[in-house]
C-alpha cells in the first residue's frame, strides 16, 4: 500500500497510507503509517470561506481552547483537528486517533454477529433500547452511572465549545463516541464549527437531532432572515436529545402520533412545527404506540412505567424546560452549564441495588415511602441517611441548596459537599478532588468518619468531631462541615425507617 505525505499547513511532514478507513458525509479518512493521527480528506473543493474557517479551528480556536487553561482536559473531551494539508487539489484535516478505550473490544452478542469488534464506539450504538437489549455485549453496556458520568462529561464539552462562542452544529450521536464501560466521551467532527456572523455551518445536522425551527425554516433562502441555521441555541436541543437518549433509550419527541399520511412529511412534522415531548403531561397525544413496536425496546419505550421521573427531580425539571418550555421557544431551552449542573446532583441521589443482577447497577433514590428499583423493581429496605444541604448567602443566614446526597456504604463526601462555592468541573484542583470524610455502618450505626474537615462540628451537641473521629447519623442531627462562605450545614434526615 502506497505511503503518501506532503508538508502541512504548519510545516510539518504529514504522511497517510492511500487507503481509505473510513468516509463521513463530506470526507474521506486515511490513516498515518505510525496510527497516531488521521487525515480527511475533503471530497469536494473548498471555497475561501471553508478554507478561513479550518485556519481559525486549527489555529486560533485550538489555540484558545486546546492550547489555554486546562487543554488537557479539553484534549480529552474534544477531539480537535490540529492541522491541514493540500493534496492534488483537495483540502484535508489532520485529527488525533481515538484513544483506545473508544474501540469496541467485545463487539456485539452471538460471536460478534454485526463485527463491530475493534471499530470505534460511535454513540449511536448506545442511544437505543433495541441496541441495548439485542446487540450489545454486557461488558460494554456500562450502567447507570456510566450514562450520568457521560452525559456530564458532554455537557461539559459543549459548555466549553459554547463558551468560546462556537457552535457545533451537528451535535448527535454520530458525532460522538462514548465508552460506559470506562466512563469516557468525545465530541468528534470539530471541523464543521460554526462561528455565528463569521462562519456559517455546512449542514443542517443529523435527524433526529435538528431543532424544530431548523426543520421549520429549512426551505427558505440560507440568506432569509427567517430561515434559522445551527447554532449554540440549536445545538442545545441537540444535547438535550443526547442525554435523554442516553440515560432513558428512547428518543423524546417520537411518539404515536401521525401527522400526515406521507411517511416523509409525517417525519418533518413530527420532528419540526408539530414537535411534542412524548411525556407531555399537557397534551399526551404522542404517547408512544405500545402495539407497535419490537419487544427488544420494552421496558424503555413505555413511558409510564420508565417516565423521566425515575431519574429524580433535577433532571425531570431539565427534560421539560428543554422539551415542552423551550422545544419551540430556544431561548428557553437549558444550557450546557445548567445540564452539567443538574447531572452532577443526580449522582449524589444515587443509591446502589440490591440486585446484583440489575442492569443499571444504580437507580435515583426518590425518598418514598416504600423504595425500590424502578429497573428490576428490587425495594431497598434499610434505613438510610440523606443529606440536606443548606449554606449562608448573608447574614450568616443559611438557606437550601437544593441539594442532597444520598448515603451508602463506603460513600465519599468531597469539598464540593462541604462548600457550595467549590464546583467539582474541569477546574477542580487536585486537592479538593480529595474525599474529606466517608460514610459506613459500625456497629449496626451510619457513621461519618472525619477525613478532612478541620471544622466539622456536631450543631445540636456542641461537639467538634476531631480528623480521624466519628459523629454518628441519625435523624435531624445537625453538621457544620465548614464556616465561611460557601460553608454548609448539612441536615440529616433518616428514611426507610
Amino acid at each position: 500500500m502506497a505511503i503518501l505525505e506532503v508538508v502541512s499547513r504548519k510545516g510539518i511532514k504529514i504522511e497517510w497510507i492511500d487507503k481509505v478507513i473510513g468516509a463521513g458525509t463530506m470526507k474521506d479518512v486515511y490513516f498515518s503509517p505510525d496510527k497516531k493521527y488521521v487525515v480527511g480528506f475533503y471530497r469536494e473543493k473548498l471555497d475561501a470561506t471553508a478554507k478561513d474557517r479550518l485556519n481559525s479551528i486549527v489555529g486560533v480556536y485550538r489555540d484558545k481552547i486546546i492550547k489555554g487553561l486546562n487543554g488537557d482536559y479539553w484534549e480529552k473531551l474534544l477531539c480537535w483537528p490540529y492541522d491541514i494539508v493540500e493534496y492534488n487539489g483537495l483540502t484535508g484535516v489532520v485529527v488525533p486517533v481515538y484513544q483506545n478505550h473508544f474501540f469496541f473490544k467485545h463487539g456485539s452478542v452471538n460471536n460478534d454477529m454485526l463485527g463491530i469488534k475493534g471499530k470505534e464506539k460511535n454513540g449511536k450504538w448506545f442511544a437505543s433500547a433495541k441496541n441495548q437489549n439485542r446487540f450489545l455485549h454486557n461488558d460494554e453496556k456500562g450502567d447507570l452511572l456510566s450514562y450520568l458520568r457521560i452525559s456530564i462529561l458532554l455537557s461539559r464539552a459543549t459548555k466549553r465549545l459554547h463558551a468560546a462562542g462556537l457552535a457545533h452544529s451537528d451535535l448527535s450521536y454520530n458525532n460522538v463516541l462514548i465508552d460506559p464501560e470506562g466512563k469516557n466521551a468525545s465530541i468528534i467532527d470539530i471541523d464543521g464549527l460554526v462561528v455565528p456572523g463569521k462562519f456559517a455551518p455546512d449542514v443542517m445536522g443529523t435527524p433526529d437531532f435538528v431543532a424544530p425551527e431548523v426543520i421549520m425554516t429549512k426551505h427558505l433562502p440560507v440568506k432569509d432572515s427567517n430561515r434559522k441555521l445551527p447554532s449554540i441555541l440549536t445545538d442545545r436541543h441537540a444535547l438535550a436529545v443526547l442525554i435523554y437518549m442516553y440515560l432513558l433509550f428512547r428518543h423524546p419527541l417520537k411518539g404515536g402520533k401521525i401527522h400526515h399520511t406521507d411517511t416523509q412529511k409525517d417525519v418533518e412534522l413530527a420532528m419540526g412545527s408539530k414537535a411534542l415531548f412524548i411525556e407531555n403531561t399537557q397534551d399526551k397525544s404522542n404517547l408512544p404506540n405500545l402495539n407497535d413496536i419490537h419487544p427488544a425496546e420494552l421496558p424503555y419505550i413505555d413511558v409510564h412505567k420508565m417516565p423521566c421521573t425515575i431519574l429524580g427531580p433535577h433532571l425531570e425539571g431539565l427534560f421539560k424546560k428543554a422539551f415542552i418550555d423551550g422545544l419551540h421557544n430556544p431561548q428557553r431551552r437549558p444550557t450546557a452549564d445548567e445540564w452539567e449542573a443538574g447531572l452532577v446532583k443526580t449522582v449524589d441521589l444515587l443509591q446502589p441495588c440490591n440486585n446484583t443482577k440489575c442492569s443499571h447497577k444504580w437507580f435515583v433514590f426518590n425518598n418514598k415511602l416504600s423504595p425500590k428499583c424502578p429497573y428490576c423493581q428490587t425495594p431497598y429496605v434499610a434505613e438510610l441517611p440523606i443529606l440536606n444541604f443548606y449554606s449562608t448567602r448573608s447574614a450568616g443566614k443559611y438557606l437550601s441548596d437544593d441539594a442532597r446526597l444520598m448515603v451508602y456504604n463506603n460513600q465519599y463526601l468531597y469539598k464540593w459537599h462541604s462548600n457550595r462555592l467549590t464546583k467539582p468541573n474541569e477546574r477542580l484542583s487536585e486537592n479538593d478532588k480529595k474525599p474529606v470524610g466517608y460514610f459506613t455502618k459500625h456497629q449496626g450505626k451510619w457513621i461519618l468518619v472525619n477525613q478532612n474537615l478541620p471544622e466539622l462540628f456536631d450543631v445540636i451537641n456542641k461537639k467538634q468531631i476531631p480528623i480521624g473521629k466519628h459523629v454518628v447519623l441519625e435523624d435531624n442531627v445537625q453538621l457544620l462541615l465548614e464556616k465561611g462562605n460557601g460553608g454548609r450545614v448539612a441536615i440529616i434526615q433518616m428514611v426507610n425507617k
